[in-house]
């Protein structure tokens, strides 16, 4: 029988908050069939075509690091999108995936953005911490046994510094005492939460032409209604624009 929803509860029941919290060197958890198995299976029949995707190569980061080349698709309510995806990001929008994150991150408010990431041969993730106003981030891997060989890469993987390095670095993969590459196959994701030590990435990636590593990503942005209060009146009182494109990605 083909389930009714795409998130599989018995997996999110068993992801402990406590224990999240307290892995090291933050916190991260690298589940399997978070997402129910059939349902994943239609995701995967219908991954968003590439050609609609926008290039993001060679882009100036901070801090001196390594452009995260790919090709990039922001989710946006109303985009053309085939029915299983939109359904499972509504799902994802719902109560109870977003009192499940609350209660990992231990906080009162999230918002979610989502966006789909198709990296060719030769791009990487250097390692970085993410901005402050990101409190963590999900990402579902979607490459199977048909359209990937293991050993061209892709798994993201958790860095740990020893507290050695401060956010606004440029370190190298090499440059770490340890790392922990997330496993990627048969349905997989990785969570994790933001800290001041929250290094990550994703080494440079070997595999044929037209092929492409392939994930979703949902990301955690912090929401204080009072402080999102603030910005609208200020906004009002300068002329600027209400929302930004930024904000109208958030759910």
């Amino acid at each position: 029988m083909i389930s009714n929803t795409y998130l599989n509860s018995n997996v999110l029941d068993a992801i402990d908050a406590g224990s999240f919290q307290a892995q090291k060197p933050f916190p991260w958890v690298n589940p399997q069939h978070f997402i129910v198995e059939d349902r994943y299976c239609e995701l995967l029949e219908n991954i968003p075509d590439i050609s609609n995707f926008n290039a993001f190569f060679g882009k100036q980061r901070k801090h001196g690091q390594a452009s995260h080349d790919r090709y990039i698709l922001d989710y946006e309510r109303g985009m053309e999108l085939a029915p299983q995806w939109r359904d499972f990001v509504e799902e994802l929008c719902n109560d109870r995936y977003r009192r499940f994150i609350c209660g990992l991150l231990n906080v009162s408010h999230v918002r979610f953005r989502f966006h789909w990431h198709f990296t060719p041969s030769g791009g990487e993730v250097s390692p970085h911490c993410d901005s402050k106003g990101k409190l963590g981030s999900q990402i579902f891997y979607l490459n199977t046994a048909d359209d990937w060989q293991w050993g061209w890469g892709g798994e993201t993987t958790i860095l740990d510094d020893k507290g050695r390095f401060a956010a606004d670095n440029a370190p190298s993969f090499d440059d770490f005492d340890a790392e922990y590459p997330a496993a990627t196959k048969d349905n997989r994701s990785i969570l994790f939460g933001r800290r001041g030590n929250s290094w990550h990435g994703v080494r440079r990636i070997n595999c044929p032409e037209n092929y492409y590593r392939k994930v979703f990503i949902v990301v955690f942005e912090e929401y204080r209604p009072l402080r999102m209060a603030f910005k609208k009146t200020r906004r009002l009182l300068t002329g600027a624009q209400q929302v930004t494109k930024k904000e109208s990605l958030m759910y």
